[in-house]
């Protein structure tokens, strides 16, 4: 497991080498994102899968623990254009 991760994305011949921040990378395969916000705004979720887009992963995590409960916290997003073995 890595924490505050700077990754590099590559796509279409653009090399990201800055700005892309995981708050976990668990396995090299699961991106997790940790938040503590009274409710999760549609951007959070889109952070979370333009990480697995851009790093070709296939699921994440978005946990906020500002909810009442951990389970309403919890937020699975999949990254529906992933295929194995597709570079």
């Amino acid at each position: 497991m890595s924490s505050e991760l700077e990754a590099v994305a590559r796509t279409t011949g653009v090399v990201i080498d800055n700005g892309l921040r995981l708050d976990l990378l668990v396995e090299n395969m699961l991106v997790v994102e940790l938040k503590s916000t009274e409710r999760l705004a549609p951007v959070h979720g889109k952070q979370v899968l333009t990480y697995l887009r851009l790093l070709k992963l296939p699921l994440g995590l978005l946990i906020n623990f500002g909810q009442e409960t951990f389970r309403d916290g919890v937020k699975r997003i999949a990254n529906n254009y992933f295929a194995p073995g597709r570079s």
